[in-house]
């Protein structure tokens, strides 16, 4: 089978298919420049990152360095203030109910030495009292009994003068 295609449709779509080619040639070529471009970019951008963030990474690593032991020193500082904190307050606390309890007894004690002094007192007050009110009440009835008998007497004397002064005029 033989086909018969005139050779100017052959020339036609070599020539089509050499200018596609082509096309494809320029755009590929297009596309390095612009990756050559992009990448002498990205280059430059990489360059000034390694200038600033190298020097930042180093000095973040030598403080790391010179820093992590001093942070693990704290730390075990912090653990043993923690624990000797911890052991501290169960003794102050433990001190501190003995003294409440110390505090309770004396303050019974001083309570009943106050109630038995107070009840003292007023044992004593009402002995005094009895001892010294009732005798002087005594003596100033006796001599309240006694200035009665001269108020009486005083008086029938003056009576007698007085009705005597008086002479017929006494009813």
């Amino acid at each position: 089978m033989h086909h018969d295609i005139p050779v100017w449709v052959y020339v036609v779509f070599t020539a089509v298919t050499a200018a596609g080619i082509m096309m494809q040639a320029l755009v590929l070529l297009g596309i390095l420049f612009a990756l050559k471009g992009a990448l002498r970019r990205l280059t430059e951008f990489s360059n000034k990152a390694e200038e600033h963030v190298l020097p930042i990474l180093e000095t973040t690593r030598r403080l790391m360095e010179d820093v992590s032991p001093k942070l693990k020193v704290a730390t075990q500082n912090v653990l043993e203030v923690s624990q000797t904190l911890r052991v501290e307050s169960k003794q102050v606390a433990g001190t501190v109910d003995e003294l409440l309890k110390k505090a309770s007894v004396q303050t019974e004690r001083l309570d009943e030495i106050l109630t038995a002094t107070l009840n003292s007192v007023a044992h004593a007050t009402a002995t005094v009292q009895r001892a010294v009110v009732t005798p002087a009440r005594q003596v100033g009835a006796v001599l309240n009994g006694l200035r009665a008998g001269f108020d009486v007497l005083r008086n029938h004397k003056e009576r007698e003068t007085h009705a005597a002064a008086d002479g017929d005029h006494f009813v």
